[in-house]
């Protein structure tokens, strides 16, 4: 399976800005890439990418005043399986798990999960441990919270989305590692790109956030706002929660202009010259009123 995969963002700033972007897919993505997967800019300005302490890949560069667009588009080819589904994996005992992964226990500047783990033993103490566990804490995230993208609030933790029932995918994928973290089961934040591949329309694209869980000695992928195996899911960023991994961090004040997301298969079985001639322009696709979080300091 071929997916085309790219963003398009127009930001205008009325004086230099210092800018860290979490926009290129994941150091880790299995696919075979078709293209450029780089962060690309109109005017061309100087960019610098390394790794975080996470594997992702971040780009550095100053926008200058006035506009700046910001854009990538590629072609993944990959094996079109869901995520997987692993009903028997257990959860790891406290002193099993890899001193690598014991942060992903911990509480974070969103993942409030030491606000919560009364809540959580009280609701899925009876649960079996291990993934019908998670999958009981995706039930429960997916039924309780309300989508939509007027609830969002950057400032917002898992105990608020807990209390006020509201939130969009950054908020649902906080809420159910919370609960996990809670439950003595490592998991950490993940975003990337998720089209409606094999599921209806949706509306104009957007990047997704989901979560993961170490269960069995593996990590696996589980998202508490669909609530169901997708197809096509090409991660970008993963952290502790959303503050680790930010679409865009501004060091001063940026207007944003246009934000539009595309994930979409590509038919057939196209050879990669024709891709190559097809990534020549920029598809066609509709912009996103309400856009992805950002984070500006002063």
């Amino acid at each position: 399976m071929f997916i085309r995969f790219g963003f398009e963002i127009e930001i205008e700033s009325g004086a230099d800005v210092p800018m860290i972007l979490a926009l290129s897919a994941h150091s880790t993505l299995d696919a075979r890439l078709v293209g450029e997967d780089r962060v690309r800019t109109e005017p061309m300005i100087p960019t610098r990418e390394f790794l975080d302490g996470y594997g992702n890949r971040i780009t550095r560069l100053v926008a200058p005043k006035g506009s700046l667009r910001l854009w990538s588009d590629c072609v993944a080819e990959v094996d079109g399986a869901p995520d997987p589904l692993v009903p028997d994996a257990e959860q790891h005992a406290i002193d099993a798990v890899a001193d690598a992964h014991l942060t992903h226990l911990m509480a974070s500047r969103y993942c409030d999960s030491d606000n919560l783990s009364d809540m959580a033993w009280a609701t899925f103490g009876s649960t079996p441990p291990g993934w019908p566990r998670v999958q009981a804490i995706c039930d429960f995230v997916h039924s309780e919270i309300s989508f939509g993208y007027k609830f969002a609030r950057s400032s917002k933790t898992a105990s608020e989305v807990n209390r006020e029932k509201t939130g969009v995918c950054r908020d649902f994928a906080h809420l159910a590692i919370s609960l996990c973290r809670a439950m003595n089961i490592p998991s950490r934040y993940a975003s990337g790109y998720l089209g409606d591949i094999g599921v209806p329309d949706s509306g104009p694209g957007d990047f997704c956030a989901w979560f993961e869980v170490y269960l069995g000695g593996r990590w696996f992928v589980f998202d508490a706002r669909y609530n169901t195996r997708r197809i096509g899911r090409l991660p970008m960023v993963r952290g502790a929660d959303a503050s680790d991994v930010a679409m865009i961090t501004s060091f001063g004040p940026y207007d944003l202009r246009l934000f539009r997301v595309w994930t979409d298969e590509v038919e057939g079985a196209p050879n990669d010259e024709s891709l190559l001639e097809m990534l020549a322009t920029r598809p066609e696709s509709e912009p996103l009123v309400f856009p992805s979080s950002a984070r500006v300091h002063r």
